[in-house]
């Protein structure tokens, strides 16, 4: 069976593990079994290896490589069904033949850890990490589906245990493990709880029945600032996939239609050009229970849709969260990310005499899982290729958001990403109010004031240096303060995130005078050299 091996080479490549495993053609297991084995083992390596090189398998199981005895030592012993390969497989039979002492090993490893059994032990694996002294944890955020149920009835059943908190900051510096089973109630977002970073509500039947979601407060911003009702029409996610923003906006027409004749009048149409990342759009939107709301367009592309086509005559509003740098996503260069292998025997040298000097020997390797192993290019390499990445990007972004404002009913658009960074914020937002096609349909920011009240009341704008610059509609600092930033880590515990929203007001021309900073004249051939920004960002549990 190929799983242990696509999942060792998973955990040995350099780069995001999941994109790596959802985006490989070649594999040929169901890529969330090779992920939760690669992440689980992951999460474990360090008391793993331990019990391995202890138990010296490596040293009397030759064919078993260090990554791979990993992997089915964990199997082994950390789960209930235990290594998934035929009895007389030489894998497992290479480790059941030292179950004994490896599950021996496992016993005083864990026992030196402090845990009474093995199931506390894996609950520490679950919460991950103890947090540095003063460093606050991210809060796991779980959105609650309004399409299938309520927050009073979530709060009656799955959280009865739970107990309140009045403040984030009572989430943030929550550090014991397992979690404390408390939480706490947004202000910003309807609908949205926070728990202590490390609780695990996956196997609830809340999580199955599709009736909670995953997800990061700030990525919640997009389909809040749109807030769609019976008047918006039919809205267009542009970047669909994985789901979670188009199941949010489905949950807002679900309340909007509530007690109404308008069911099923509106529509959300999702679109998403990969055909594989279809099939998870698809999943998503039939667990959330918005199958009769969101029509998939599967492997259509946002920049092929024809705006004046009669399909989209009723689009009256539109999300675009395009591909970005992800710099805002929590964990991303923040902390090098480290398996820790088992060490193999000392090679066997020639017979000559050697000077062999005493030291302590090491009983872990660490194996960085980011670009460590490689030379590190030096700084001005790396601001050079970040920069014209970021420029390759953001002109991606501000195709997809001029090409938005070209459907003909379309009087609201919502443009966000997950980065930090101002070329793929501010600037595109600059760049779009400026563009020829914005200023001769008469799309212009949406202002903070006419913002929904939890956008309005949040308090981190955009970057008012990054929005100098001619705009014939608006004053710079207008626009800027239109502009909504979230601070990656701060106090309101969010990952980095940047939401613009974008509205139609009079048409007419350009007032006298006044020059775009670019004349539209649709799409050329060269654009397509950035269609493969249009891969799924990653950690978008958010």
């Amino acid at each position: 069976m190929s799983l242990y091996y696509e999942a060792a080479d998973a955990l040995l490549q350099q780069g995001d593990i999941k994109s790596f495993i959802f985006n490989n053609k070649k594999f040929r297991s169901p890529p969330t079994q090779i992920y939760a084995l690669a992440i689980e083992t992951l999460k474990s390596s360090s008391i793993l290896a331990e019990v391995v090189e202890n138990a010296s398998l490596l040293r009397q199981e030759r064919s078993l490589k260090p990554v791979l005895s990993l992997l089915l030592v964990h199997d082994l012993l950390l789960t209930k069904d235990g290594i998934a390969l035929p009895t007389l497989h030489p894998l497992k039979q290479a480790c059941l033949g030292h179950k004994a002492r490896l599950i021996a090993e496992m016993t005083r490893a864990r026992l030196r850890r402090g845990f009474h059994n093995i199931e506390a032990l894996k609950e520490s694996f679950r919460a991950g990490p103890k947090p540095s002294q003063g460093k606050a944890n991210h809060p796991r955020w779980v959105r609650i589906n309004t399409v299938r149920t309520t927050l009073a009835d979530q709060l009656k059943t799955t959280f009865a245990g739970y107990t309140p908190v009045t403040s984030i900051n009572s989430i943030l510096i929550s550090k014991s493990v397992p979690p404390a089973k408390i939480y706490h109630i947004d202000r910003h977002v309807c609908s949205l709880l926070a728990f202590p970073a490390g609780t695990d509500l996956s196997l609830t039947l809340a999580y199955k029945a599709g009736h909670i979601i995953f997800q990061d407060k700030a990525s919640c911003f997009p389909a809040l600032l749109l807030s769609p009702g019976l008047d918006s029409g039919d809205i267009l996610d542009a970047c669909a996939a994985p789901g979670n923003k188009t199941t949010h906006l489905a949950s807002f027409l679900s309340e909007a239609c509530e007690g109404t004749l308008q069911r099923g009048r509106q529509k959300i149409i999702a679109c998403e050009r990969d055909e594989q990342r279809s099939l998870t759009l698809k999943k998503m939107i039939e667990w959330a229970g918005a199958s009769d709301t969101v029509s998939i367009k599967a492997g259509h592309d946002f920049l092929d849709l024809e705006p004046i086509d009669e399909r989209w005559r009723d689009v009256g509003a539109l999300l675009l969260d395009p591909s970005c740098s992800g710099s805002g996503i929590i964990g991303r260069d923040d902390e090098v990310r480290s398996l820790t292998v088992p060490r193999t025997d000392i090679p066997i040298l020639e017979k000559r005499k050697w000077k062999i000097r005493k030291r302590k020997i090491r009983t872990e390797q660490i194996v960085p899982d980011v670009a460590m192993v490689q030379e590190k290019p030096e700084k001005k390499e790396e601001h050079v290729q970040l920069n014209e990445r970021l420029m390759a990007l953001s002109a991606f972004q501000l195709k997809l958001l001029l090409h938005a404002f070209l459907f003909p009913a379309a009087n609201k658009v919502v443009y966000s990403t997950c980065s930090i960074y101002t070329e793929e914020n501010e600037d595109v937002v600059m760049k779009a109010l400026n563009s020829n096609v914005a200023i001769e349909r008469g799309w212009r920011i949406m202002r903070r004031e006419e913002q929904v009240d939890g956008l309005k009341e949040w308090n981190v704008r955009g970057d008012v240096k990054a929005c100098e610059g001619v705009v014939w509609q608006e004053e710079e600092e207008v626009v800027a303060d239109a502009c909504i930033r979230c601070i990656k880590g701060d106090e309101e515990g969010t990952m980095g995130f940047f939401v613009a929203g974008f509205v139609r007001g009079e048409h007419g021309a350009r007032p006298e005078g006044i020059q775009s900073e670019e004349e539209w004249h649709g799409f050329s051939e060269g654009d397509e050299d950035m269609s493969d920004s249009h891969q799924l960002k990653q950690g978008d549990y958010f």
